[in-house]
């Protein structure tokens, strides 16, 4: 959960003097592995400028830096503290977003793949996945309570790339996720590997949540007047239908079977 530590937090990677020591090369946009120092205080951050993000045609308005920062305060608004404490600030290669960084539980397992033709206790099934060129498997994902929080959270955001590789297990028993960038969109993108619930009954944790982000979501609020800095108007309001229509069903979402529900590559 988020709190005073999460502030105290947000103050360093707001106000801190940003070091670069590094770059994921592998990424398909800029993204510099820093360090922020602020009276005393350092951590380990990500650095994403807004100068080395590639253009999307579906996503002709703001930025993913904006969007990262939009779905770290939709995380906090549900209490969940799900997306690691995210900043958009001037940097050394212009505005950009800055998330602290988590170091994930090597031994955490998320995801797997198995032989059998239905999810163990204890895992949730995602459907068959290509394992070679006339083999399948099973993939599946932990039933697990904060990872069924997340998959409520991305249909609220409209998560368009939930992989394998956002999710981030901590040695202390938390769960994060990453990489936001391709959220908040007005048409329905949602593509994830967490469809293990997919039309079961929202948990009673969940349907709270998402009544009191209802209220949240209103005109004039506090979190409404900050997603308007970091989101056009139509995707605010695409935001406060998806809220209501998950408290009108009471359900996970289900795939549309317009396109494909898993993002590749899934990792």
């Amino acid at each position: 959960m988020s709190g005073p530590d999460n502030r105290a937090v947000i103050d360093l990677l707001t106000k801190g003097e940003l070091t670069v020591r590094g770059q994921v090369r592998e990424a398909s946009n800029a993204v510099l592995l820093c360090s922020v120092a602020l009276a005393g205080e350092e951590a380990s951050c990500v650095y994403k400028p807004v100068a080395g993000e590639r253009p999307l045609w579906d996503f002709p308005d703001g930025t993913l830096a904006q969007r990262e920062v939009a779905a770290y305060e939709l995380s906090e608004a549900t209490g969940w503290g799900l997306v690691p404490p995210t900043v958009l600030r001037d940097g050394p290669y212009g505005e950009g977003m800055v998330q602290l960084w988590i170091e994930a539980d090597p031994a955490a397992s998320l995801l797997a793949l198995t032989e059998d033709e239905q999810a163990g206790e204890g895992w949730k099934a995602v459907g068959p996945a290509q394992v070679g060129e006339d083999r399948t498997a099973l993939l599946v994902h932990a039933d697990s309570p904060e990872l069924r929080r997340l998959a409520v959270l991305d249909a609220v955001i409209n998560n368009g790339d939930r992989k394998g590789g956002h999710l981030l297990p901590a040695p202390d028993g938390r769960l994060y996720a990453i990489d936001h960038g391709v959220t908040f969109n007005v048409d329905d993108k949602l593509r994830t590997l967490l469809w293990g619930w997919a039309g079961e009954e929202l948990p009673a944790e969940a349907t709270e949540v998402l009544e009191r982000l209802g209220g949240s979501l209103a005109p004039g609020t506090p979190l409404t007047t900050r997603l308007a800095e970091l989101l056009t108007a139509a995707e605010v309001d695409a935001l406060r239908g998806r809220v209501s229509a998950l408290r009108a069903t009471g359900r996970h979402p289900e795939p549309s079977g317009q396109w494909p529900a898993i993002p590749w590559p899934p990792v």
